[in-house]
């Protein structure tokens, strides 16, 4: 079995759709688990769907109509007249949507996203697997979420390993062409959950891992893995082949090709997993596996924008010891923020975390409490992984305040003040 994943941006539209087909075609599609992401910005017009249903549970959000409107024109385009069948089960998804947020009575906004927010890979799935059949093409739709078993950690679910593996072999049996979802799974109460932002990648690893798969490829609008993101940064780099470890630990400092939890599954087993563009399926992009650390061997630039810096110093001036540390560290995980950087010094604790769960201001009472509390919002954290002097010297010639600093042997990373504030 091979595993392919195709994220939102090469199923935008109808033509992306061909695309996804002719991809297929030229690569072959006979034993093989297709995962696919929600169509293009669609998971982000779900989240202004979310926000504005917070803002008005009375009424069902314009957008919910814009995003139906959507989905209907990519069905005209591919189907034609021939539409009927897949045109009602969308429209019975649509339904159900409005239906959760018209009866929803749970005040919990990460369990609300989760629900509202997975309709997009039902979608995308259902539209391209009866395209597939429109093809002529004998496949099989699989709902994830009788396969991806997790526990009730919403927005971030962590995954039951066990129970996850016996359920993908069983609802995978005996079907050639499977087309599933990305992102999303169920809890024991059968409440869909999400594995987090891009975790499209991280499913395509877990049914991998359970089918004992021959590879995972990722199919993304890039020719495989650079060294930077070529939307920010100029003159990027393809790296024809990283280890498993290397792939880590980009991912870990927030390379946005691989998503953080798709290694770990891969390394266990030694699958492959190659990062191919979806324009030019034939090229060889980038392949993870293990052996030689990082080919060629340059600079590797990641950015991780709108973070939050967190300065405390004591109020005291007494020393920051293990029990201060031990004690930040227990409210930085009571209140779910990720921490992505960390420097203290005798008096002092610098910390720069994600706001993604928007309880900053509940942990900045907490901790004024204990310390001065200095923090500035909306920052930028750069990250270098085998960094040299041009490459460090490209972080400080661009006028940007440097608000934070750090180094080890392999990776430099700085925090800067972001364009908006400077």
């Amino acid at each position: 079995m091979k595993v392919f994943k195709f994220g939102g941006a090469s199923v935008k539209d109808a033509a992306g759709v061909k695309n996804l087909v002719r991809v297929l075609e030229t690569v072959g599609y006979q034993n093989t688990l297709v995962v696919i992401s929600a169509m293009g910005k669609t998971t982000n017009a779900l989240e202004v769907i979310i926000d504005a249903y917070f803002k008005n549970k009375k009424q069902i959000p314009q957008e919910v109509f814009d995003l139906k409107e959507f989905h209907s024109n990519i069905i005209t385009d591919l189907f034609g007249i021939h539409h009927t069948e897949v045109s009602n089960k969308v429209a019975a998804y649509f339904e159900e949507l409005q239906a959760f947020l018209r009866n929803n009575k749970a005040p919990n906004y990460s369990f609300v996203y989760d629900q509202v927010v997975s309709f997009g890979e039902l979608l995308s799935t259902t539209i391209i697997y009866h395209y597939f059949l429109f093809k002529g093409w004998d496949s099989f739709w699989l709902d994830a979420r009788n396969c991806i078993k997790t526990d009730d950690y919403y927005r971030a679910a962590n995954l039951n390993w066990e129970e996850t593996q016996i359920q993908i072999k069983s609802e995978t049996k005996g079907h050639q062409l499977i087309v599933t979802q990305g992102f999303i799974g169920s809890n024991s109460n059968n409440f869909t959950t999400t594995l987090g932002r891009e975790g499209s990648d991280y499913s395509a690893a877990i049914f991998a891992y359970a089918l004992n798969a021959e590879s995972v490829t990722i199919w993304k609008d890039v020719p495989g893995v650079l060294n930077g993101d070529p939307r920010i940064f100029e003159n990027t780099a393809l790296l024809n082949q990283i280890s498993y470890r290397e792939a880590i630990e980009l991912a870990f400092y927030g390379a946005s090709v691989i998503h953080p939890k798709t290694l770990q599954p891969l390394q266990r087993k030694e699958i492959p997993l190659y990062v191919k563009s979806f324009e030019n399926p034939e090229n060889p992009g980038t392949a993870v596996s293990k052996g030689k650390t990082i080919e060629p061997l340059i600079p590797c630039y990641i950015v991780k924008k709108d973070q939050v810096l967190i300065r405390l110093s004591s109020i005291d001036f007494s020393f920051i010891v293990e029990e201060n540390i031990s004690y930040i560290f227990g409210l930085l995980h009571e209140y779910q923020m990720p921490v992505e950087l960390i420097q203290n010094s005798a008096i002092s604790f610098s910390v720069c975390v994600n706001n993604k769960y928007k309880r900053l201001e509940e942990l900045v009472l907490v901790l004024r409490s204990r310390f001065n509390v200095e923090v500035k919002e909306h920052v930028d954290l750069f990250t270098i992984r085998h960094f040299n002097d041009e490459a460090i010297h490209f972080i400080q010639k661009n006028g940007r305040q440097i608000l934070l600093e750090q180094r080890t042997q392999e990776t430099a990373q700085f925090v800067l003040e972001s364009l908006v504030n400077s």
